[in-house]
């Protein structure tokens, strides 16, 4: 069997299962974030009392931090009412981050666990050497009431990362060009296993990016096998038993795809579909109106502290807006400790509080009519950011920070 197949074994209670079983595990985690007050009415719905476990689920206000209207402060409301009456231990309020920024740091992942969350990108934690899965408002339901939920068990697809990357080149460009090669339905509802020398270099950060886009492609989960790193990482934060599982040197992988860094150029997704990349040598340098740097893919430390060696002592283009929101209150006071924001402050950046911010539009930064928006988030198609006619060109951090200095998609490698 593979990890993944592993993992999920453990948590149905069987020794041994195959690709497209149906099996119901119990699950270790749920998230619930305030996106989906629909969990709530749908427990009370299925006439729920009590959550299975309250030491076990945790509801984090990142979609809507702090809640820019009328509408969804009172699903914030809603939320603390139930997180109160239900004696919930994890509750992280606005300010704290994004979901998936803030789970790992208060250890609440580790290797081996199932992770649901009412979120896409819960793919992220497979940086941890666990099976992460995002769910809608009912299935999160059924978990609050029983802590199991029914599975197929996905084929597994492995991607192989050779190389070394060039100076200015990030982990944001080698899954877009992923991407890009494979499309954005090459693996629906398979798990992709991340390895090769590259990824058993790489730090926390850099892992948990490629993770999170693997949704793109379709994937239910994603998978990394934990270095050293990542084991320094949970163990600093973690009070949770766990056990990395080993893939058996005869499973077969449903496919294989080899992809060499070595020679990669920074790049990037044009609108309006997370698939169409294309290296920056090959896209015009279309005006910039605001450039974003932030959300569950690009608003880490590493990140920021990117943004700060472009533009420490520099100004951002007039006419074009940077906008920084990093993905957690912990990221936010290391950046402050270290200078990166008053740098980038001085250099002209907006910072707002952690959280999701323009990423999904809903608020914090969003477009207007025909702008352009260069951003280090996850998605670009249309209305994503705001306004319909709006145009999205994801790529790295320091992509995004260059081409707010010079005003227009600029290769960081120029500068």
């Amino acid at each position: 069997m593979h990890a993944i197949e592993k993992i999920m074994a453990k948590a149905a209670g069987k020794e041994k299962i195959v690709t497209g079983e149906i099996i119901n595990c119990k699950i270790d985690f749920a998230e619930i974030n305030d996106l989906y007050p629909q969990t709530i009415y749908s427990f009370w719905e299925m006439g729920g009392e009590k959550v299975w476990d309250k030491d076990k689920i945790a509801f984090v206000f990142d979609h809507y931090a702090p809640a820019p209207t009328i509408k969804t402060a009172q699903i914030h409301k809603e939320m603390r009412t139930f997180v109160k009456e239900q004696g919930l231990t994890h509750h992280f309020d606005i300010n704290k981050g994004v979901c998936h920024q803030v789970m790992p740091e208060a250890g609440l992942v580790w290797p081996g666990m199932i992770l649901v969350a009412t979120d896409s990108h819960t793919t992220t934690h497979g940086a941890f050497g666990a099976f992460g899965t995002g769910l809608g408002a009912t299935d999160m339901a059924t978990v609050l009431l029983t802590g199991e939920l029914w599975f197929r068990v996905p084929e597994v697809i492995k991607i192989e990362i050779n190389g070394s990357l060039p100076k200015d080149v990030y982990a944001k460009d080698v899954i877009l060009h992923i991407l890009g090669q494979m499309k954005a339905d090459a693996a629906v509802y398979k798990a992709i296993e991340f390895s090769g020398d590259y990824v058993d270099r790489i730090g926390v950060a850099d892992r948990m990016t490629i993770c999170n886009m693997a949704v793109e492609m379709g994937a239910k989960t994603a998978y990394m096998k934990p270095n050293q790193a990542v084991i320094a990482y949970v163990e600093s934060r973690c009070k949770m038993p766990y056990e990395i599982q080993e893939t058996d040197s005869d499973f077969i992988y449903a496919e294989t795809y080899r992809f060499d860094v070595t020679q990669l150029s920074p790049s990037i997704a044009v609108p309006f579909s997370v698939d169409n990349v294309s290296p920056i040598e090959s896209v015009e340098q279309v005006k910039v109106d605001q450039a974003f740097i932030g959300s569950c893919t690009g608003g880490r430390l590493e990140d920021i502290e990117a943004a700060y060696h472009i533009l420490k002592g520099k100004k951002v283009c007039e006419g074009t807006r940077l906008v920084i929101i990093p993905a957690s209150a912990e990221v936010l006071k290391k950046a402050i400790e270290k200078g990166y924001v008053v740098e980038l402050i001085q250099a002209g950046a907006t910072f707002t509080a952690p959280g999701c911010g323009p990423c999904l539009g809903t608020h914090a930064g969003l477009l207007a009519e025909g702008e352009v928006c260069i951003s280090a988030t996850n998605r670009n198609f249309p209305g994503r950011m705001g306004h319909s006619a709006g145009r999205i060109y994801l790529a790295s951090p320091a992509t995004v920070a260059a081409s707010a200095l010079m005003g227009k998609i600029t290769d960081p490698r120029s500068l």
